[in-house]
């Protein structure tokens, strides 16, 4: 049976991203603060914010020659300075890669090479990163700037490059134009296969932005967000980024969590509404130093990107009065698929409803859609669904039915020893959440050991983030799969 969404359809804007997440419907005035440094205390206004990534548009064809179609990549945590470059270069046409800031030189390159990428901006603290990677990719010293206001080694500030007092009308795309141009271009994880860059069109990003804005009812230009979440992750570019700009809120932005300064953060700014993940919440509840910290200017908590317990929940709502509501998605979905119903109490161990638009089908191993209570692999339709999978042609047309539901689900092949293998979320006890362990099938002439086992773990670990290394090898003999597999 085809699972449909409780609410009813809404109409998606047909523009492009820029242009929705600046047309202002709250009608904040050009002074609001929008963005904060958790920090130093740096602000962005909505003014400064219009003018200052229309400058960057600017440079960006001016100084460089970027042109419609062209990629550029960022590499950096968190900073006030991020939604200027990432929607500056939106403006000008371009599609945006952002990469996360724990790469090896080996994730990075890859991805700057895979997705085109003829720009790069970067944080100064990984720099050393970005220039073998950039070399690697064949991205002149001259196209790789810095955040910031300080030359490194040659390597120049792009404000300093591109910035002038010059601006540009971001690029208009027309109805058809916004269902088929690439704005956003972020990549897999990599924990369970090599990553791929995941196409999400002008009308992907706005979709999704809008049909939240039907579920989550309580943002808007009174809340205080904390902006903790990576921004290089689709939960913290839609999610944060453009969700603040297109809401009229202010987000906090920190680069790298710690819970002292999480906590002072809340303290001074009057956080009121928590974007977190269970390890997050798991220290808010636990740690003995919260205490001596006043927060109670938050309201709302909403925990996605990876499964949260029912005790998590109920510790976390029994020690703050604050219900934790839940989002489940994926990047391929921009990334909300599922939301808590904000007006109502939440349910234990549920991850909300389909957000307005969407549907949904549970099939069986051998295709048979199911209904309710069976537990199988979920497949999706709606507008925020991803265009493909950049250079993909075979894996995209796997995930797609003839119906045009997108497959969830994901598989990885490891090592050269291993006849098949599969990286999949193991519930870990201590920090509440699911920790990536291998199951792997081994060829016959091998045989399992322990020192195998540790062989396998510790080169997959050398060459992945640490979120993604493995907590664990097991050993089994065929590992399950659908008939797409």
């Amino acid at each position: 049976m085809i699972f449909k969404s409780k609410y009813p359809d809404i109409k998606i804007p047909e523009v492009g991203v820029y242009q929705y997440v600046t047309s202002n419907p709250k009608k904040i005035s050009d002074d609001k603060v929008i963005f904060i440094d958790g920090i130093t205390g740096k602000c962005c206004t909505f003014g400064e914010f219009k003018h200052e990534s229309k400058k960057f548009a600017a440079g960006l064809q001016e100084k460089l020659g970027f042109k419609r179609g062209d990629v550029l990549a960022i590499f950096s945590p968190n900073l006030v300075d991020y939604p200027i470059v990432l929607l500056g270069a939106i403006a000008a046409g371009g599609k945006i890669t952002t990469a996360s800031p724990i790469y090896e030189e080996t994730e990075l390159s890859c991805q700057l090479i895979d997705s085109g990428a003829s720009v790069l901006i970067v944080h100064p603290i990984i720099l050393e990163t970005a220039i073998k990677a950039s070399i690697e990719a064949k991205i002149p010293s001259s196209r790789v700037l810095l955040f910031g206001d300080k030359e490194i080694n040659g390597y120049k500030p792009y404000r300093s490059i591109l910035i002038n007092d010059l601006e540009i009308e971001p690029v208009y795309y027309t109805p058809e134009e916004v269902k088929t141009t690439t704005a956003y271009l972020p990549y897999s994880s990599g924990t369970v296969e090599k990553p791929k860059g995941i196409e999400l069109t002008h009308k992907n990003i706005v979709a999704n932005l809008a049909q939240g804005a039907n579920v989550d009812l309580t943002l808007g230009p009174d809340s205080i967000i904390m902006g903790i979440l990576p921004f290089c992750h689709i939960y913290g570019l839609n999610g944060i980024i453009n969700a603040t700009l297109i809401r009229g809120a202010t987000v906090v932005v920190l680069p790298t969590f710690s819970l002292k300064t999480y906590c002072e953060t809340i303290q001074k700014y009057k956080i009121n509404h928590l974007y977190a993940i269970p390890p997050i919440l798991l220290s808010l509840v636990n740690d003995p130093s919260v205490q001596q910290y006043d927060l109670s200017s938050v309201k709302t908590a909403l925990s996605a990107a990876a499964p949260l317990s029912d005790e998590l929940a109920k510790n976390f709502h029994e020690k703050f009065k604050i219900p934790v509501w839940q989002a489940y998605g994926l990047t391929e979905a921009s990334p909300v698929v599922t939301h808590s119903d904000t007006t109502k109490n939440t349910v234990p161990g549920s991850v909300g409803v389909l957000i307005p638009n969407v549907k949904a089908k549970i099939l069986s191993e051998d295709g048979r859609e199911l209904g309710y209570n069976e537990p199988r692999e979920l497949w999706i339709h709606g507008p925020n669904v991803m265009k493909s999978y950049l250079n993909y042609k075979e894996a995209t047309a796997n995930v797609f039915d003839k119906d045009g539901f997108f497959n969830t689900g994901d598989v990885l092949y490891v090592d050269e020893q291993v006849i098949d293998a599969a990286v999949i979320g193991h519930f870990s006890e201590e920090e509440k959440t699911e920790v990536p362990v291998a199951y792997i099938t081994i060829k016959s002439e091998y045989e399992q050991s322990q020192a195998l086992a540790e062989e396998i773990q510790h080169f997959v670990n050398e060459k992945v983030a640490s979120r993604k290394k493995l907590s664990g090898v097991k050993f089994i003999d065929k590992i399950p799969k659908n008939e797409a597999e």
